[in-house]
Parts: C-alpha cells; sequence; structure tokens
C-alpha cells in the first residue's frame, strides 16, 4: 500500500470519528415532559394515613411509583382552593403571585406580583420555555375551566377546555401523537367534582381516583407503545385534597399531596428530602436547563435524578432579564380579572 493511499484511508477513518462524534453529540433526544394534574387528591385526614393512592384500586399510579422518584405527603400552599395552588405548580412560588382565590367572589389577584409581564401575569413555566426557548411546543388541555386564567396568554401553543376527563385525555393524547410537544399539560377534575358532591373517601370518590388512575395509565400505554420513555418526563400531581365536601382550610387533610415523576436518569424510589409544590416549575426547568425567574422560590427536586445526571447537566448562560420579571411594572386590570372570569358559580367551591 502507497503513502498516498495510507493516508487517505487514515483521513477518511478521522473523518468517520469527527462525524460519529458529532451524530453522538447532535442526537441527543429532545426532552419531553406531560405533567398530569389530578386535582383533589386526598392523603392524610385527622393524622391517618387514608390515602386515596392506596385506598383506591390505583395500579397505574403504582406502577409510576415503582419506575419512579415519589412522595405521598408533598406539600401545597395556603388556602388550599385550586387557582393558588395550581398557579404554585406552575409559577415556581407560594404566595409571589398574589393568588389567593380562585377569582369567584373576591379578585383573583389580590396584591401586585412579585414580578409581572406587560398583561401583569406572574410568569410561569410556560412563559418562561417561551421566552427563553422560543420554538418550544406547548399545550395545555383542562377540565377545569379556571385553570386557562393562570397561564400567560403567549405561552402554550394551544390552551383547550374540555367538559369531562374522558374528552380531555382523548384531545391531549392526541395532540401528543401529532406534535410531541416539550411540554404537556393535562389537568383532571374528576376526582375533586366527587369530593364536593358525594364527600372525600365517599365510594363515589374513590371510584373517581380510580377512574383518574386509568386516564394516567392511557397517557403512560402511550408512551411506551412510541417507546419514548428514554426522552419523556411523566409527572403526576395534585393541588389539594379535601374534608368531607370541601376544602380550603389549613388541615393536612387539605395541604398535603401526591407528587411522582419519572423519567430518564430519575432514581426509583420515595424522596426522603422534602417536597413542596412549587418546587414543580423549577425542576421542569431544570430538566429543560433554562434559568428560572428571580421570583421563584422553588427549589429542583434534584434528589430525584441520578448523580450522574447531575454531574453532567449543564447550564445555559445566564440570561437577560426576562419581560416577565420586571420588577416594577404596575398591576395591570388583566392581572385583577380576566375576561370571561365568573364572579360565582358552583366551581367557587374549587
Amino acid at each position: 500500500m502507497g503513502l498516498r493511499t495510507r493516508l487517505t484511508f487514515l483521513v477518511l477513518a478521522l473523518a468517520g470519528i469527527v462525524s460519529t462524534r458529532a451524530q453522538s453529540a447532535g442526537t441527543e433526544p429532545e426532552r419531553h415532559v406531560i405533567v398530569i394534574g389530578v386535582d383533589g387528591i386526598v392523603i392524610r385526614v385527622d393524622g391517618l394515613s387514608v390515602d386515596a393512592v392506596d385506598s383506591a384500586s390505583t395500579p397505574r399510579l403504582h406502577e409510576l411509583m415503582a419506575r419512579g422518584a415519589w412522595t405521598l405527603e408533598a406539600h401545597g400552599v395556603m388556602p388550599t382552593l385550586s387557582s393558588p395552588n395550581w398557579e404554585s405548580v406552575i409559577g415556581g412560588a407560594p404566595e409571589q403571585h398574589g393568588i389567593t382565590s380562585n377569582g369567584y367572589f373576591r379578585r383573583l389577584v389580590e396584591f401586585a406580583p412579585a414580578c409581572q409581564d406587560a398583561d401583569g401575569k406572574f410568569p410561569t413555566i410556560l412563559g418562561v420555555l417561551r421566552d427563553q426557548r422560543a420554538g418550544s411546543r406547548m399545550a395545555v388541555f383542562h377540565e377545569w375551566a379556571g385553570f386557562a386564567n393562570l397561564v400567560e396568554r403567549r405561552g402554550p401553543d394551544v390552551m383547550k377546555h374540555e367538559s369531562t376527563s374522558a374528552r380531555t385525555v382523548a384531545a391531549a393524547l392526541e395532540y401528543w401523537k401529532e406534535r410531541h410537544p416539550s411540554l404537556l399539560f393535562i389537568h383532571l377534575d374528576g376526582a375533586d367534582h366527587a369530593g364536593h358532591q358525594t364527600g372525600w373517601l365517599s365510594t363515589n370518590y374513590y371510584q373517581a381516583v380510580t377512574e383518574a388512575d386509568g386516564y394516567v395509565g392511557q397517557v403512560l400505554d402511550e408512551v411506551g407503545r412510541e417507546e419514548g420513555w428514554d426522552s419523556t418526563f411523566v409527572l403526576v400531581t395534585s393541588d389539594h385534597g379535601g374534608t368531607r365536601h370541601g376544602h380550603g382550610r389549613n388541615s393536612l387533610a387539605e395541604i398535603l399531596i401526591p407528587w411522582i415523576l419519572t423519567g430518564p436518569g430519575v432514581i426509583p424510589g420515595k424522596l426522603s428530602a422534602p417536597v413542596n409544590t412549587y418546587d414543580t416549575a423549577a425542576t421542569l426547568a431544570w430538566i429543560y436547563g433554562v434559568d428560572t425567574p428571580r421570583c421563584w422560590t422553588g427549589r429542583p427536586v434534584l434528589a430525584a435524578f441520578k448523580p450522574s445526571l447531575l454531574l453532567t447537566a449543564t447550564r445555559p448562560a445566564p440570561a437577560p432579564p426576562q419581560p416577565s420579571c420586571a420588577p416594577n411594572a404596575p398591576v395591570t386590570g388583566a392581572a385583577l380579572r380576566f375576561p370571561g372570569q365568573p364572579e360565582d358559580g358552583l366551581k367557587a367551591r374549587k
């Protein structure tokens, strides 16, 4: 073999190595997160463990717990109503968002958010992703109409309200199959409805929890069918529990909620570290590798991830202050009442 031939083979071999490494570095799967929010899951009543996850038939939630990091004693925020708690889930803070009610009998936002966008809206993970990764595809499918009041208008590509859990999950999965968004949020309201109608811990309530478990299973089955577990995280949580026929007070039955996360690099097992509901948004931001607003107080639940993932995780360069973090922007009318927001009604009990 002549010198020229040997040099040709060497050049081709080196080119192949460089190409392989470039492909390896460039083919890291895009990260997808599906958050399933099951409204009104009770964990503890009067100091006794009577949690719906164990008391109802919930094989799919237990399957998720077996493969993921979990706690059944994550803490919500007070008051234990839907709007303040769901806002804390997606907004990374307990009260800095200023939401203290569901907006039926008084203003949804009763004091100025610690930081806000031009519409007076506190930043959520959907707005953060839109600001820092403009091309991210995001969708929210929600059974409770009030959920739409909590999200920046510029955030999700799709914000769709459905009247039942079955319709909500069907629409969400149809969109997932077509678009595979970076973030898909599915809100289910059946358990909360049952709690208000027949009482938390009633037979009807446990049946509603079992039905919610089945809807979670539909999502897990679809991710498995697509062999998407190498790039997809699924997180199941709730906003509050309940006692008798309501919630909104300060008992553990209303404050404690489940928090279950599975996905690539997640360590299976019960979490010993405390988890707050407002740590959820910070955890999602950590998964995506985006910076969090300075007014968020939540912290990513790093105990859920393998140490090797923490060591190799890369953080982006510090981003300039986002419009959603302007500390001195005045609160606008949009922050006090959203278009179409009802003054009262049955959902005031949410």
